[in-house]
Order: structure tokens, then C-alpha cells, then sequence
């Protein structure tokens, strides 16, 4: 789950466990805990777009990836429209957003188009994002290419992502991952997200699931 929330006031991205953990302090819980301006949890939906779309000519690459997932997927008020919501993706993209690249190569994926996803999985992983490195790992899975696949998947199992470990878990059953290599993944699975982790951000995807 993405604990990452971005803020069309400013442009400044938090935890969503900061967020979490500062809701009951005095005041109104729904204010930006940068410039204390309304969240979009308190504007409407026009006003929330409007200042998407000054960030947007800001060059801002997480407005243009917000509000591009708005347009392809329908969001926010906004009428659904891929064309427009792939062209802000890119822009994004080419700004370094790692989330934009990762958008652009599942859907690339879903198209069956895997060289130009793998491009911008490759991407997105340069870019630290490591459920794109995951992807490159079931990508080279398919391809055949096992001893890169599994490279892939301990980097980003390595750093706590869920999925990788999971993948890791499926290849030792069936005797592509040694026994030693399981050992020092795990350990180092389990640090990782024993270093993110917190009650703030539990409680927050906590609350996020009970909306699901």
C-alpha cells in the first residue's frame, strides 16, 4: 500500500502516518501540514483540480502524475480520459516520478507490450521504486531468464517489498533459491520492514482498509 499522500496545496508529499499521528492535534484535522491551506478532503472537487492544474504548469511532476491517474481513470469530477491522463503520466515520467513510470509500465504490461514495460519498470527501479524492480523480476521470470529474475526480487524483497518475498518464497518450493539465500533474504526482509514500520503508519493502512 502507497503510505505516501500529496498535497495539491503546496506540492509537498508526507507519510500518511505523519498525517495520521498529527490528526488529533488542536485544529482543523483537514489543513495541509505545510501551508495549513484546506485539504482536499474539505474543498470541492473543481477547486481541488484547479490547484492540481497550477501545480501542473509549476512543472510539478506529482500534481501531473495525480491528476493524469484522475483523467485515465475518472476521478476527482473529472471526465474519464486516457489520452490526456497518459499525456501528464509522461510528462511525469520524464520529470523523474517513479510512480508515473511504474503507471506507464503496467500499462504497457496489460497491453502485452513487455519491452517498452520493462523500460519503464527499469526505470522507476533506478528511481528507488521497489515494486517496479518486483516487476522486473516477474518480467525476466517470464522471459525465462531465472538467475536475473531472483536478482531482481532479493533487491526489492531486500527492502521490504511483500511481493518479491512472496515470489522468493514460491521459487525455493521449487528449488531455484537456496536455503542460505532464503536465510539472509528473510532476515533482511524483516529489518526493513521492522524500520518502517510504526503504530502511526499500522493505524493509517488500518483506516484505509475499512474503506475497502
Amino acid at each position: 500500500m502507497d503510505l505516501e499522500l500529496y498535497y495539491s496545496c503546496c506540492g509537498k508529499s508526507i507519510c500518511g502516518g505523519c498525517v495520521y499521528s498529527s490528526t488529533p492535534s488542536p485544529g482543523n484535522p483537514y489543513r495541509c501540514p505545510f501551508c495549513n491551506a484546506e485539504t482536499e478532503s474539505n474543498v470541492s472537487d473543481e477547486d481541488d483540480v484547479n490547484r492540481m492544474m497550477k501545480r501542473v504548469e509549476a512543472k510539478d511532476a506529482g500534481a501531473m502524475f495525480a491528476l493524469g491517474n484522475w483523467y485515465y481513470n475518472g476521478r476527482d469530477g473529472l471526465q474519464q480520459d486516457r489520452a490526456k491522463g497518459m499525456e501528464l503520466l509522461t510528462r511525469a515520467a520524464e520529470l523523474g516520478s517513479s510512480k508515473a513510470h511504474t503507471f506507464i509500465g503496467n500499462n504497457y504490461r496489460h497491453g502485452g507490450n513487455m519491452k517498452k514495460a520493462k523500460f519503464h519498470y527499469e526505470a522507476a527501479a533506478m528511481l528507488g521504486c521497489e515494486a517496479a524492480r518486483c516487476n522486473i523480476g516477474s518480467l525476466e521470470g517470464i522471459y525465462g531468464n531465472i538467475e536475473r529474475a531472483l536478482k531482481h526480487l532479493k533487491i526489492a524483497a531486500s527492502a521490504g517489498n511483500y511481493l518479491a518475498m512472496n515470489n522468493l518464497l514460491t521459487s525455493f518450493e521449487q528449488g531455484q533459491f537456496s536455503r542460505a539465500e532464503m536465510d539472509s533474504t528473510l532476515t533482511a526482509y524483516n529489518i526493513s520492514c521492522a524500520e518502517m514500520r510504526s503504530e502511526a503508519r499500522d493505524a493509517f493502512i488500518n483506516v484505509c482498509q475499512s474503506f475497502h
